[in-house]
Protein backbone atom coordinates (compact mmCIF):
# COMPACT_ATOMS: atom_id res chain seq x y z
CA UNK A 1 0.00 0.00 0.00
CA UNK A 2 1.42 3.39 -1.03
CA UNK A 3 1.15 6.38 1.27
CA UNK A 4 0.31 9.48 -0.78
CA UNK A 5 0.38 13.20 -0.05
CA UNK A 6 -1.83 15.21 -2.42
CA UNK A 7 -1.02 18.87 -2.98
CA UNK A 8 -3.82 20.87 -4.56
CA UNK A 9 -6.38 18.33 -3.39
CA UNK A 10 -9.40 20.54 -4.08
CA UNK A 11 -8.39 21.36 -7.66
CA UNK A 12 -9.04 19.37 -10.83
CA UNK A 13 -5.94 17.15 -10.52
CA UNK A 14 -6.47 16.59 -6.82
CA UNK A 15 -10.14 15.65 -7.13
CA UNK A 16 -9.39 13.21 -9.95
CA UNK A 17 -6.56 11.70 -7.90
CA UNK A 18 -9.07 11.10 -5.13
CA UNK A 19 -11.30 9.33 -7.69
CA UNK A 20 -8.41 6.97 -8.49
CA UNK A 21 -7.70 6.32 -4.80
CA UNK A 22 -11.40 5.94 -3.98
CA UNK A 23 -11.64 3.19 -6.61
CA UNK A 24 -8.51 1.41 -5.28
CA UNK A 25 -8.71 1.53 -1.46
CA UNK A 26 -6.40 -1.48 -1.05
CA UNK A 27 -3.62 0.20 -3.05
CA UNK A 28 -3.36 3.60 -1.37
CA UNK A 29 -3.49 5.41 1.93
CA UNK A 30 -3.70 9.20 1.93
CA UNK A 31 -1.06 10.54 4.31
CA UNK A 32 -1.77 14.23 3.81
CA UNK A 33 -3.97 16.69 1.95
CA UNK A 34 -3.08 20.27 1.05
CA UNK A 35 -5.36 22.84 -0.60
CA UNK A 36 -4.87 26.44 -1.62
CA UNK A 37 -7.66 28.24 0.23
CA UNK A 38 -10.66 25.88 0.21
CA UNK A 39 -10.59 24.82 3.85
CA UNK A 40 -14.17 23.53 3.80
CA UNK A 41 -13.58 21.12 0.91
CA UNK A 42 -10.26 19.80 2.25
CA UNK A 43 -11.98 19.11 5.59
CA UNK A 44 -14.64 17.08 3.76
CA UNK A 45 -11.92 15.12 1.94
CA UNK A 46 -10.05 14.47 5.17
CA UNK A 47 -13.19 13.14 6.81
CA UNK A 48 -14.00 10.82 3.89
CA UNK A 49 -10.49 9.35 3.68
CA UNK A 50 -9.68 9.50 7.40
CA UNK A 51 -6.70 11.81 6.87
CA UNK A 52 -5.04 13.25 9.96
CA UNK A 53 -2.69 15.75 8.31
CA UNK A 54 -4.10 18.67 6.29
CA UNK A 55 -2.87 22.16 5.47
CA UNK A 56 -3.47 25.23 3.34
CA UNK A 57 -0.93 26.93 1.08
CA UNK A 58 2.58 26.22 -0.13
CA UNK A 59 4.16 26.66 3.31
CA UNK A 60 1.70 24.14 4.73
CA UNK A 61 2.58 21.76 1.90
CA UNK A 62 6.29 21.96 2.71
CA UNK A 63 5.60 21.31 6.39
CA UNK A 64 3.51 18.22 5.69
CA UNK A 65 6.10 16.84 3.25
CA UNK A 66 8.83 17.26 5.86
CA UNK A 67 6.83 15.90 8.80
CA UNK A 68 4.65 13.13 7.35
CA UNK A 69 5.97 9.81 6.06
CA UNK A 70 4.89 9.11 2.48
CA UNK A 71 5.94 7.21 -0.63
CA UNK A 72 4.54 9.59 -3.25
CA UNK A 73 3.86 13.32 -3.31
CA UNK A 74 1.40 14.35 -6.04
CA UNK A 75 2.02 18.03 -6.75
CA UNK A 76 -1.16 19.33 -8.34
CA UNK A 77 -0.68 22.97 -7.28
CA UNK A 78 -1.07 25.56 -10.03
CA UNK A 79 1.71 28.07 -10.68
CA UNK A 80 5.28 28.67 -9.59
CA UNK A 81 4.18 28.66 -5.94
CA UNK A 82 4.54 24.89 -6.31
CA UNK A 83 8.35 25.16 -6.51
CA UNK A 84 9.04 25.03 -2.76
CA UNK A 85 6.90 21.86 -2.28
CA UNK A 86 8.60 20.24 -5.30
CA UNK A 87 12.03 20.90 -3.79
CA UNK A 88 10.85 19.65 -0.38
CA UNK A 89 9.54 16.40 -1.88
CA UNK A 90 12.79 15.75 -3.73
CA UNK A 91 14.93 16.51 -0.66
CA UNK A 92 12.75 14.17 1.41
CA UNK A 93 13.36 11.36 -1.08
CA UNK A 94 9.71 10.99 -2.06
CA UNK A 95 8.63 9.98 -5.54
CA UNK A 96 7.30 13.20 -7.07
CA UNK A 97 4.23 12.76 -9.27
CA UNK A 98 4.48 16.11 -11.01
CA UNK A 99 1.42 17.87 -12.37
CA UNK A 100 2.79 21.30 -11.38
CA UNK A 101 4.89 21.88 -14.50
CA UNK A 102 5.76 25.44 -13.47
CA UNK A 103 7.93 24.27 -10.57
CA UNK A 104 10.18 22.27 -12.90
CA UNK A 105 10.21 24.94 -15.59
CA UNK A 106 10.96 27.79 -13.19
CA UNK A 107 13.31 25.75 -11.01
CA UNK A 108 15.14 24.31 -14.00
CA UNK A 109 18.59 23.06 -13.12
CA UNK A 110 17.96 23.56 -9.40
CA UNK A 111 15.22 20.94 -9.53
CA UNK A 112 17.09 18.60 -11.90
CA UNK A 113 20.17 18.59 -9.66
CA UNK A 114 18.06 17.51 -6.67
CA UNK A 115 16.18 14.73 -8.45
CA UNK A 116 17.47 11.19 -8.38
CA UNK A 117 17.01 9.13 -11.58
CA UNK A 118 13.34 8.24 -11.90
CA UNK A 119 12.30 10.30 -8.87
CA UNK A 120 10.12 12.66 -10.94
CA UNK A 121 7.18 10.98 -12.66
CA UNK A 122 5.28 13.30 -15.04
CA UNK A 123 1.52 13.61 -14.68
CA UNK A 124 0.80 15.98 -17.58
CA UNK A 125 -0.88 13.77 -20.17
CA UNK A 126 1.68 14.68 -22.86
CA UNK A 127 4.71 13.88 -20.72
CA UNK A 128 3.14 10.76 -19.31
CA UNK A 129 2.59 9.65 -22.91
CA UNK A 130 6.23 10.33 -23.78
CA UNK A 131 7.43 8.47 -20.68
CA UNK A 132 5.35 5.48 -21.73
CA UNK A 133 6.55 5.60 -25.34
CA UNK A 134 10.19 5.94 -24.29
CA UNK A 135 10.04 2.47 -22.79
CA UNK A 136 10.10 1.19 -26.38
CA UNK A 137 13.76 2.11 -26.89
CA UNK A 138 16.96 3.45 -25.38
CA UNK A 139 17.86 7.11 -25.02
CA UNK A 140 20.34 6.82 -27.88
CA UNK A 141 17.60 5.53 -30.19
CA UNK A 142 15.37 8.60 -29.77
CA UNK A 143 15.28 11.03 -32.70
CA UNK A 144 12.42 13.34 -31.79
CA UNK A 145 9.65 14.03 -29.27
CA UNK A 146 6.31 15.13 -30.71
CA UNK A 147 3.91 16.82 -28.30
CA UNK A 148 0.30 16.97 -29.39
CA UNK A 149 -1.86 20.06 -28.83
CA UNK A 150 -5.63 20.19 -29.10
CA UNK A 151 -5.35 23.65 -30.63
CA UNK A 152 -7.71 25.03 -28.00
CA UNK A 153 -10.92 26.91 -28.81
CA UNK A 154 -9.29 29.05 -31.54
CA UNK A 155 -7.72 26.41 -33.74
CA UNK A 156 -7.61 27.55 -37.36
CA UNK A 157 -8.01 31.25 -36.65
CA UNK A 158 -5.56 33.84 -37.94
CA UNK A 159 -3.84 36.35 -35.70
CA UNK A 160 -6.16 39.08 -36.97
CA UNK A 161 -9.18 36.95 -36.04
CA UNK A 162 -7.79 36.45 -32.53
CA UNK A 163 -7.48 40.13 -31.69
CA UNK A 164 -11.06 40.53 -30.49
CA UNK A 165 -11.84 37.19 -28.81
CA UNK A 166 -13.32 37.42 -25.32
CA UNK A 167 -12.29 35.86 -22.02
CA UNK A 168 -15.42 33.71 -22.07
CA UNK A 169 -14.46 32.36 -25.50
CA UNK A 170 -10.91 31.65 -24.29
CA UNK A 171 -12.28 29.57 -21.43
CA UNK A 172 -14.47 27.42 -23.71
CA UNK A 173 -11.93 24.62 -24.21
CA UNK A 174 -13.25 21.88 -26.51
CA UNK A 175 -11.70 18.95 -24.62
CA UNK A 176 -10.38 19.60 -21.13
CA UNK A 177 -11.97 21.10 -18.01
CA UNK A 178 -9.24 23.15 -16.32
CA UNK A 179 -8.81 26.29 -14.22
CA UNK A 180 -8.76 29.84 -15.60
CA UNK A 181 -5.01 30.22 -16.02
CA UNK A 182 -4.35 26.79 -17.54
CA UNK A 183 -7.37 27.03 -19.86
CA UNK A 184 -6.28 30.46 -21.08
CA UNK A 185 -2.74 29.15 -21.52
CA UNK A 186 -4.15 26.38 -23.67
CA UNK A 187 -5.96 28.93 -25.83
CA UNK A 188 -2.77 30.99 -26.36
CA UNK A 189 -0.63 27.81 -26.56
CA UNK A 190 1.57 29.22 -23.79
CA UNK A 191 0.75 25.97 -22.02
CA UNK A 192 2.25 24.01 -24.91
CA UNK A 193 5.32 26.23 -24.81
CA UNK A 194 5.72 25.45 -21.11
CA UNK A 195 5.31 21.76 -21.91
CA UNK A 196 8.11 21.92 -24.48
CA UNK A 197 10.44 23.29 -21.79
CA UNK A 198 9.19 20.62 -19.39
CA UNK A 199 9.85 17.88 -21.97
CA UNK A 200 13.42 19.08 -22.45
CA UNK A 201 14.05 19.12 -18.70
CA UNK A 202 12.42 15.75 -18.06
CA UNK A 203 13.83 13.78 -20.96
CA UNK A 204 17.03 15.67 -21.85
CA UNK A 205 16.15 16.00 -25.56
CA UNK A 206 17.34 19.16 -27.35
CA UNK A 207 14.81 21.83 -28.28
CA UNK A 208 15.58 21.30 -31.96
CA UNK A 209 14.27 17.75 -31.58
CA UNK A 210 11.00 18.62 -29.82
CA UNK A 211 8.05 19.41 -32.09
CA UNK A 212 4.41 20.33 -31.55
CA UNK A 213 1.59 19.08 -33.75
CA UNK A 214 -2.09 20.02 -33.49
CA UNK A 215 -4.38 17.05 -32.87
CA UNK A 216 -7.90 18.30 -32.09
CA UNK A 217 -9.33 14.94 -30.99
CA UNK A 218 -6.88 14.73 -28.04
CA UNK A 219 -6.68 10.94 -28.34
CA UNK A 220 -2.98 10.66 -29.15
CA UNK A 221 -1.37 12.38 -26.19
CA UNK A 222 2.16 12.54 -27.59
CA UNK A 223 4.66 10.52 -29.61
CA UNK A 224 8.30 9.49 -29.74
CA UNK A 225 10.08 9.11 -33.07
CA UNK A 226 13.03 6.71 -33.11
CA UNK A 227 16.12 6.68 -35.32
CA UNK A 228 14.86 3.76 -37.44
CA UNK A 229 11.82 5.78 -38.57
CA UNK A 230 9.37 4.20 -36.15
CA UNK A 231 7.01 6.41 -34.16
CA UNK A 232 5.45 5.16 -30.93
CA UNK A 233 2.26 6.95 -29.85
CA UNK A 234 0.26 6.67 -26.62
CA UNK A 235 -3.47 6.88 -27.27
CA UNK A 236 -6.49 6.92 -24.95
CA UNK A 237 -9.69 8.92 -24.55
CA UNK A 238 -9.00 12.26 -22.82
CA UNK A 239 -9.18 11.41 -19.11
CA UNK A 240 -6.58 12.77 -16.68
CA UNK A 241 -7.18 9.92 -14.26
CA UNK A 242 -5.00 7.68 -16.44
CA UNK A 243 -1.78 9.75 -16.19
CA UNK A 244 -2.58 10.53 -12.54
CA UNK A 245 -2.83 6.82 -11.75
CA UNK A 246 0.44 6.15 -13.54
CA UNK A 247 2.04 8.96 -11.57
CA UNK A 248 1.01 7.27 -8.34
CA UNK A 249 2.05 3.72 -9.31
CA UNK A 250 4.79 4.14 -11.97
CA UNK A 251 5.93 1.98 -13.67
CA UNK A 252 3.03 -0.31 -12.79
CA UNK A 253 -0.49 0.16 -14.13
CA UNK A 254 -3.81 0.03 -12.30
CA UNK A 255 -6.71 -1.85 -13.83
CA UNK A 256 -9.88 -0.13 -14.93
CA UNK A 257 -8.72 3.47 -14.50
CA UNK A 258 -10.28 4.77 -17.71
CA UNK A 259 -12.39 3.58 -20.61
CA UNK A 260 -10.31 2.36 -23.57
CA UNK A 261 -10.80 3.43 -27.17
CA UNK A 262 -13.79 1.73 -28.79
CA UNK A 263 -12.22 0.18 -31.89
CA UNK A 264 -15.61 -1.12 -33.13
CA UNK A 265 -16.62 2.40 -34.17
CA UNK A 266 -15.36 4.20 -37.25
CA UNK A 267 -13.29 7.22 -36.37
CA UNK A 268 -10.58 9.48 -37.77
CA UNK A 269 -7.75 11.42 -36.14
CA UNK A 270 -6.42 14.66 -37.58
CA UNK A 271 -2.91 16.08 -37.28
CA UNK A 272 -2.13 19.62 -38.40
CA UNK A 273 1.01 21.77 -38.34
CA UNK A 274 1.16 24.50 -35.73
CA UNK A 275 0.48 28.01 -37.04
CA UNK A 276 3.38 29.86 -35.40
CA UNK A 277 2.25 33.25 -36.73
CA UNK A 278 -1.12 33.06 -35.01
CA UNK A 279 0.26 31.18 -31.98
CA UNK A 280 3.89 32.28 -31.41
CA UNK A 281 4.09 31.13 -27.79
CA UNK A 282 5.83 27.82 -28.57
CA UNK A 283 8.66 29.52 -30.47
CA UNK A 284 9.06 32.07 -27.66
CA UNK A 285 9.18 29.27 -25.10
CA UNK A 286 11.93 27.45 -27.00
CA UNK A 287 14.03 30.63 -27.00
CA UNK A 288 13.41 30.98 -23.27
CA UNK A 289 14.30 27.35 -22.64
CA UNK A 290 17.59 27.70 -24.49
CA UNK A 291 18.41 30.86 -22.51
CA UNK A 292 17.84 28.97 -19.22
CA UNK A 293 18.72 30.72 -15.92
CA UNK A 294 15.83 32.96 -14.81
CA UNK A 295 14.28 33.42 -18.27
CA UNK A 296 11.67 30.62 -17.81
CA UNK A 297 10.64 32.19 -14.49
CA UNK A 298 10.21 35.56 -16.18
CA UNK A 299 8.22 33.96 -19.03
CA UNK A 300 5.87 32.28 -16.56
CA UNK A 301 5.41 35.28 -14.27
CA UNK A 302 4.82 37.74 -17.12
CA UNK A 303 2.26 35.37 -18.59
CA UNK A 304 0.33 35.09 -15.33
CA UNK A 305 0.12 38.88 -15.06
CA UNK A 306 -0.98 39.19 -18.70
CA UNK A 307 -3.63 36.48 -18.31
CA UNK A 308 -5.12 38.32 -15.32
CA UNK A 309 -5.10 41.59 -17.28
CA UNK A 310 -6.87 39.89 -20.21
CA UNK A 311 -9.62 38.55 -17.98
CA UNK A 312 -9.96 41.97 -16.35
CA UNK A 313 -10.60 43.44 -19.80
CA UNK A 314 -7.47 45.61 -19.78
CA UNK A 315 -5.72 44.00 -22.76
CA UNK A 316 -6.63 41.89 -25.78
CA UNK A 317 -5.98 38.20 -26.33
CA UNK A 318 -3.03 38.65 -28.70
CA UNK A 319 -1.46 41.12 -26.27
CA UNK A 320 -0.71 38.26 -23.85
CA UNK A 321 2.26 36.82 -25.76
CA UNK A 322 3.33 40.28 -26.95
CA UNK A 323 3.62 41.37 -23.31
CA UNK A 324 5.65 38.26 -22.45
CA UNK A 325 8.04 39.10 -25.30
CA UNK A 326 8.35 42.72 -24.22
CA UNK A 327 9.29 41.70 -20.68
CA UNK A 328 11.77 39.06 -21.85
CA UNK A 329 13.50 41.52 -24.19
CA UNK A 330 14.71 43.67 -21.30
CA UNK A 331 15.42 40.94 -18.76
CA UNK A 332 18.99 40.56 -17.57
CA UNK A 333 19.60 37.19 -15.93
CA UNK A 334 21.85 36.94 -12.88
CA UNK A 335 25.11 35.03 -13.11
CA UNK A 336 23.95 32.35 -10.68
CA UNK A 337 20.62 30.54 -10.39
CA UNK A 338 19.39 30.36 -6.80
CA UNK A 339 16.00 30.34 -5.09
CA UNK A 340 16.62 33.96 -4.18
CA UNK A 341 17.49 34.99 -7.75
CA UNK A 342 14.41 33.15 -9.03
CA UNK A 343 12.17 34.97 -6.55
CA UNK A 344 13.70 38.31 -7.49
CA UNK A 345 13.31 37.59 -11.22
CA UNK A 346 9.63 36.71 -10.73
CA UNK A 347 9.03 39.87 -8.70
CA UNK A 348 10.76 41.98 -11.37
CA UNK A 349 8.86 40.27 -14.19
CA UNK A 350 5.49 40.94 -12.57
CA UNK A 351 6.31 44.61 -12.02
CA UNK A 352 7.65 44.99 -15.55
CA UNK A 353 4.63 43.22 -17.01
CA UNK A 354 2.31 45.61 -15.17
CA UNK A 355 4.14 48.58 -16.70
CA UNK A 356 3.77 47.10 -20.19
CA UNK A 357 0.12 46.26 -19.53
CA UNK A 358 -0.58 49.80 -18.36
CA UNK A 359 0.93 51.17 -21.57
CA UNK A 360 -1.30 48.89 -23.66
CA UNK A 361 -4.44 49.10 -21.54
CA UNK A 362 -7.65 49.65 -23.43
Amino acid sequence: MKRVIILGSTGSIGEQALDVIRANPAKFQIAGLVAGTNAERVAEQAEEFNVEHTALGADGAVQIIEDVEADVVLNGITGSVGLAPTIAALKAGRTLALANKESLIVGGDLVRELAAPGQIVPVDSEHSAIAQALRSGTAGEVRRLVLTASGGPFRGRTRAELEHVTPAQALAHPTWNMGRVVTTNSATLVNKGLEVIEAHLLFDVSYGNIDVVVHPQSIVHSMVEFIDGSTIAQASPPDMRLPIALGLTWPERLGGVGAPIDWTKATSWDFEPLDSEAFPAVDVAKEVGRARKTFPAVFNAANEEAVDAFHDGRIGFTDIVDIIRAVLEVHEAPAQLTLESLAEAERWARERAQLVIAARAR
